[in-house]
């Protein structure tokens, strides 16, 4: 991407952070992945794909969360605990027969974000599985509590994971 669109798209994201990521993508022909990269640096940090099933241990024992795959054609949310996973016949399998199950191609994830940034009026917390395209495989959310707050527990552990993975925020 030239410089002035690189930087155009940063200056955008700084006015606008809770922008729809893959709306923002595609209005400025770019991936999903320069977007998050656009965002201001307090906001996010980026680990190396090969994290990936780590991340997802992680994120299994946190209770619910929401999972949201959005694609061009639809949006879908899951509200629940991920379930736990492992490595098998070049799959990420989550390990539970109802609920959110299935296979998941890790190897193709290049990288793992951590977004912390406001959307909607509200604080978002959350992690994007960026593959190897730059596209977003699939994006964790911090819970909410009864009062529609992240839930401190869980924003702690994003955290935590988020310095494991992607090192300390910077200052």
């Amino acid at each position: 991407m030239p410089s002035t669109d690189l930087a155009d798209l940063k200056a955008y994201m700084a006015d606008n952070p809770g922008a729809v990521i893959e709306d923002v993508a595609r209005e400025r022909k770019v991936t999903p992945r320069a977007v998050i990269e656009a965002l201001p640096s307090a906001m996010m940090r980026i680990g190396g794909g090969g994290h990936f099933a780590a991340v997802m241990q992680d994120i299994a024992e946190w209770g619910e969360v929401t999972l949201i795959v959005h694609t061009d054609d639809a949006i879908f949310e899951f509200t629940g605990p991920i379930p736990a996973g492992e490595i098998g016949r070049g799959y990420f399998n989550l390990m539970q027969p109802k609920g959110l199950h299935g296979h998941l191609r890790h190897e193709r994830c290049a990288a793992v974000a951590f977004i912390e940034r406001p959307f909607m009026g509200k604080s978002s917390a959350f992690v994007a599985f960026v593959n190897a395209d730059g596209g977003i495989m699939f994006k964790v959310f911090v819970g909410r509590d009864e009062t529609r707050a992240l839930r401190g527990d869980q924003l702690a552990r994003f955290r935590q994971l988020a310095d494991r993975i992607a090192g300390a925020p910077e200052a």
